[in-house]
């Protein structure tokens, strides 16, 4: 029986990244603060075997611009968090690229920003907080960014490379 299970737990392990599948979710800003700050964003996510998404990039749906976030956080970033505040999944916005500049826009003259968002579903609304982390070591709520669903991005389907009539040793590109 143990060892049944030690099988079933391997194989779970090494089928969960294989069966990630990246998604792009679209979302509008559904109040004034937000529309401000972002107007718009797209996710880009892994769903996981059993459904769960996990998000690795966050794209500016009405200008140009990407960050990329990796998931993980000090606890004082939630301690930071408005009281009734529900959303748990912290995100560390990437110094990197645009993710400064997403930063400065979120929480002007902290150090680092971290996202903190909800259970990211389809079809429903997304909340996301920003905290900072300031000069002093304290963390400080900055703003709250309300969203609602916009829909989720076709990705067209995978080529298969077609190189069937091509000749033998032909070169490329000229």
């Amino acid at each position: 029986m143990r060892r049944i299970l030690i099988t079933v737990l391997a194989l779970l392990s090494v089928a969960g990244p294989a069966a990630a599948e990246t998604r792009y979710l679209a979302y509008d800003a559904a109040d004034r603060v937000t529309q401000a700050l972002t107007r718009g964003v797209t996710l880009e996510a892994d769903r996981g075997l059993f459904g769960a998404i996990s998000v690795r990039r966050i794209i500016s749906t009405s200008q140009r611009g990407s960050a990329d976030i990796r998931r993980g956080g000090p606890d004082a970033v939630r301690r930071a968090l408005p009281a009734g505040s529900t959303e748990s999944a912290i995100y560390h916005v990437a110094p990197e690229g645009d993710g400064r500049g997403l930063s400065r826009a979120l929480c002007p003259g902290s150090e680092e920003v971290w996202l903190v968002a909800g259970r990211v579903r389809m079809a429903r609304p997304l909340t996301l907080h920003a905290v900072g982390r300031w000069s002093d070591g304290g963390y400080r709520h900055c703003v709250q960014l309300s969203y609602s669903w916009r829909g989720e991005w076709a990705v067209p389907p995978a080529q298969a490379l077609d190189d069937a009539g091509a000749p033998i040793g032909a070169p490329v590109g000229r």
